[in-house]
């Protein structure tokens, strides 16, 4: 039996801050869940289950909190699932949720994920001493900086490459009305300037801490029939893993991101990454990692990502559009990251972008990585129905 067409009719998220301090955790994930049922135009009713996501417990302190955000989701008296994949879960719960309604479980699902990480400590809750390894990582970023100086030497990139990613992605901030950090008077200058908190990473070259969530409702063909709005259709989609440590582990382009987009092509038909998708909403919390995941999910050749950022090609205008929204450097709700690069690539193929929307954009790449570069998920959707 072929499997049933998938496609996001409704699109919701929050308000992204430091803190959002006006809500509580139930209220925050209400918030992008309202929003995205009012834009398939479908009451709390038509959802027939509830598919969440969130990054460890301990980043926000709660326990299990999904059992105390049945009712706020609607979810009394249906079924009610949590993913977790460390930074990838929002891609992965978005996935799992488009499975059940691939495979006919369930015609409308209301997918979510979300953080508040103001209520925890993040940075300690990232500081954790990887086994046989010194304790010396203060945050994420201690624990990749030593892989961008590896892509660095691999590649001959030079130093400013970063600054470059920084510097566009918190432009195109700029156009985005839910992002995190709008910085209007950012300059290229300022981002090179900025402190150096783990070289070669500097300060405005890192993701924020933000609170917030982002939301998706996902039906089958009939249900994407009666939407106020056109779909955007899910045409492959993927998740791989690999363990944190193992000898051989590429940690500049992990093996497990690049069988992740290999297997999403193959479901989409691209057989030229560069040529057939026409923006990509990518995982980027260091700005460098713009550049490798460039390379790793087959858009330029090993050792050539920088040189496509330092074209130009990745910017809003470019010919190879990368976090139009602002990405990761701009709004980073961890549990909700991925969720939202997947989001916003199906907000471009519906044109519903606004400011950041890219002209004509048909095809867009969602993606997400977690963990020690260990888990990935991504999905390709497009603005009209897979055939076959």
């Amino acid at each position: 039996m072929s499997k049933e067409p998938v496609a996001v009719v409704g699109i919701g998220q929050t308000r992204h801050a430091a803190a959002r301090r006006d809500v509580s955790l139930a209220g925050l994930v209400r918030e992008a869940a309202g929003r995205a049922l009012e834009d398939a135009g479908l009451a709390w009713s038509d959802v027939e289950a509830v598919v969440l996501g969130k990054a460890p417990d301990f980043f926000e302190g709660v326990m299990m909190p999904e059992l105390c955000l049945a009712d706020a989701l609607g979810a009394t008296g249906k079924p009610l699932l949590r993913v977790h994949t460390a930074g990838s879960v929002g891609g992965s719960t978005a996935l799992v949720a488009a499975s059940l309604v691939a495979a006919r479980v369930h015609r409308t699902v209301l997918t979510l994920a979300f953080e508040k990480q103001s209520e925890s400590n993040a940075m300690w809750a990232l500081s954790q001493p990887v086994p046989f390894q010194q304790p010396l990582l203060a945050g994420a970023g201690g624990f990749f900086a030593p892989h961008v100086r590896a892509y660095m030497r691999r590649t001959g990139a030079p130093a400013g490459t970063g600054a470059l990613v920084a510097y566009k992605d918190r432009r195109n901030a700029l156009k985005n009305p839910y992002a995190h950090l709008h910085e209007h008077d950012i300059t290229l200058e300022k981002v090179r300037s900025s402190p150096m908190l783990w070289d070669p990473i500097r300060y405005s070259e890192t993701c924020p801490s933000s609170d917030g969530a982002c939301a998706m409702v996902l039906t089958d063909r009939a249900g994407a029939a009666r939407a106020p709005h056109r779909p955007a259709w899910m045409h492959g989609g993927a998740m791989r893993s690999e363990p944190t440590l193992f000898a051989g582990k590429d940690v500049v382009s992990p093996r497990a991101g690049r069988e992740c987009a290999a297997e999403v092509y193959r479901q989409a038909g691209v057989t030229d990454p560069r040529r057939d998708i026409d923006v990509v909403e990518m995982y980027v919390p260091f700005s460098w990692y713009e550049p490798m995941w460039l390379e790793n999910l087959g858009f330029a050749a090993e050792g050539e990502g920088w040189k496509l950022t330092e074209s130009g090609a990745t910017e809003l205008d470019g010919d190879l559009p990368v976090n139009p929204s602002g990405g990761v450097l701009s709004t980073n709700p961890i549990g909700a990251s991925g969720m939202l690069r997947f989001a916003e690539a199906a907000l471009q193929v519906r044109g519903r972008a606004g400011d950041h929307q890219v002209p004509g954009a048909r095809r867009a790449l969602g993606h997400a990585y977690g963990g020690g570069s260990q888990f990935f998920a991504m999905w390709l959707v497009a603005d009209t129905p897979p055939t076959g």
